[in-house]
């Protein structure tokens, strides 16, 4: 990671203030995450034979992660993301995908998945795969959770295999523009989404909190935690790693979705993606308080 004053425009180079090495990765962003809120969490994926790997992992080994399901991909580099952060916490990140793009369904067992709640899928890996995987583990009854990000060009979204999507306003705008659905502002957009794909959508809208249209037409919405912003790396991975950890825990959606937002507020308060996500305690304590301050 690197900051500065600002972003840079293309073409132009700007003169950065530090930098700072560490582990990421959207999967491991978010096992990381739900592991730290108290729930055990299992990663499958792929590192290559590099330098990277060992450090890759690390942190997850700390915090608890299971790791038997993460592969070694021979002469592949591991999967690495260049950021750039500007003062107040925007960025913008370049990810070279390395040995994600080996990571294959196979990897994860049908024992695997009936011994599970919830999968949490993302796109850093095959988008093929991904679906492979959703569709086997619906079949065996794993609730299946797909963070539609980075959303490939042309994504074909195959909504059968999915229980509940998780998305941006941007990734919103695009999926909406590809099924021609449309709304006024998130919620509509997000309910005209779920109608359409037959699914539950959870929109996430940084200092706007986030938001979800189910299939059934229910709904529910969640305040974004107000924080002093030093760096919003991982924020959205922390939210979709915690609230898919409260739903496997039996939480419902909005107590969920309460968690996840403090949690994604307090990883924004300090630099980095997994070094900045918060425990349960952290957690809680501060919903608590959240709630306090609501009016």
């Amino acid at each position: 990671m690197l900051s500065s004053k600002r972003l840079p425009r293309a073409g132009e180079t700007v003169l950065g203030s530090c930098a700072l090495l560490s582990p990421g990765g959207k999967g491991a962003n978010q096992a990381h995450a739900a592991q730290r809120f108290g729930v055990p969490t299992r990663l499958f994926g792929m590192v290559g034979d590099d330098a990277f790997a060992g450090p890759a992992l690390a942190g997850l080994r700390r915090a608890g992660v299971q790791l038997d399901g993460v592969g070694v991909a021979p002469r592949v580099p591991t999967g690495l993301a260049i950021i750039s952060v500007a003062n107040g916490g925007d960025n913008a990140i370049v990810v070279a995908p390395g040995a994600n793009l080996a990571a294959r369904a196979a990897q994860v067992s049908d024992e695997a998945l009936q011994a599970s709640r919830a999968l949490l899928l993302q796109l850093e890996v095959p988008s093929v795969e991904s679906f492979m995987l959703a569709r086997r583990a619906r079949r065996l009854g794993c609730k299946v959770m797909l963070n539609a990000s980075p959303l490939p060009p042309g994504l074909l979204l195959e909504a059968a295999a999915i229980d509940l999507l998780i998305v941006n306003s941007v990734e919103l705008d695009q999926l909406c523009t590809l099924r021609q659905t449309y709304g006024i502002d998130p919620m509509d957009k997000a309910r005209a989404l779920a109608s359409a794909l037959q699914l539950d959508v959870l929109v996430t809208l940084g200092a706007e909190g986030s938001c979800l249209a189910q299939r059934d037409g229910g709904h529910a919405a969640a305040r974004a935690l107000d924080v002093p912003v030093i760096d919003t790396t991982g924020a959205g991975d922390t939210y979709a790693g915690v609230f898919a950890a409260a739903i496997a825990r039996g939480d419902p959606p909005q107590q969920a979705m309460e968690l996840a937002s403090v949690a994604a507020g307090l990883a924004c308060t300090q630099p980095g993606a997994q070094l900045a996500q918060p425990d349960r305690g952290a957690v809680e304590a501060q919903l608590l308080q959240h709630r306090k301050d609501s009016p």
